[in-house]
């Protein structure tokens, strides 16, 4: 099934840390999570990737035109680095098509300009680009596929808490307490399409705006609701907290496989 990820944002609230990459470029670990979130796909068996590219797109062209499969995996050099021996299972082989959606354009009109990449298929997948989960994504394609509907987006908790303030109009405060946002539901980015989603579309908006309300009008959306892990990366905060699950080795997000792997090496924010 193919894959399209979304990779034209300015990524404005972490931007300030991240000036020189687009946001799927920051490392987390040794990787960028842009190849985190294809590793999750593919650990699932889905291969073909169509970017939607933007903000800084040479920079992503560059890493996957000069990506070399001992990058990511064990190996043995000899020669003085013209022999490598990859060691364990060879990577899937990916196929990516790296395609400029232009830098202004948002989500909905990113999917409408690689709609010819997918308009065949009987499902396609779809991700942000810049959050990690480890649901179960073969069962969330079979509750989809068994819905009939258009479209399926993951509904997750968000992981905050917040301090609620009770005041009155002169400001003095009846109560201060933390609250968690357990009876909330927020979009995870995650979504799986039937090419008919296009129907719902028009010129300019943005995906989950006017073309979901036309979903939701006749019953064409469906919300995967996941209570297990899943985290954005969204502000610096984000980034620390997945950097410090990665550094410890604990990275839900990966097949069992990648979990037998050393903890890789302290990334550092560009």
């Amino acid at each position: 099934m193919k894959v399209v990820l979304f990779c034209g944002g300015l990524g404005t609230r972490i931007r300030d840390y991240s000036e020189n990459i687009p946001k799927p470029m920051v490392p987390i670990g040794h990787q960028p999570i842009i190849r985190h979130v294809m590793q999750y796909y593919s650990d699932h068996g889905h291969n073909d990737f169509v970017l939607c590219l933007g903000y800084k797109a040479n920079v992503i062209k560059d890493f996957f035109l000069q990506a070399r499969p001992q990058s990511f995996t064990d190996c043995v050099v000899t020669g003085g680095g013209q022999t490598v021996e990859i060691l364990g299972e060879p990577a899937a082989d990916w196929r990516i098509a790296l395609l400029d959606t232009g830098i202004w354009r948002n989500i909905g009109q990113r999917l409408w300009a690689v709609r010819k990449h997918v308009e065949n298929e009987p499902m396609f997948l779809a991700n942000y680009s810049d959050g990690l989960s480890d649901v179960d994504l073969d069962e969330m394609i079979e509750r989809f596929d068994a819905s009939g509907k258009i479209a399926c987006f993951l509904a997750v908790r968000p992981p905050l808490t917040y301090h609620l303030v009770d005041a009155d109009d002169a400001g003095n405060v009846r109560e201060f307490r933390s609250s968690s946002t357990s009876d909330i539901w927020i979009n995870g980015g995650y979504f799986i399409f039937r090419p008919e989603i296009f129907d719902y579309m028009r010129d300019g908006e943005e995906l989950v705006l006017e073309p979901f309300t036309r979903l939701i009008a006749e019953n064409q959306l469906l919300a995967y609701k996941y209570e297990g892990f899943w985290r954005s990366m969204d502000t610096l905060r984000d980034w620390q907290a997945l950097q410090e699950m990665i550094e410890s080795g604990d990275t839900p997000w990966l097949s069992t496989d990648h979990h037998n792997e050393p903890a890789p090496k302290k990334a550092v924010m560009p």
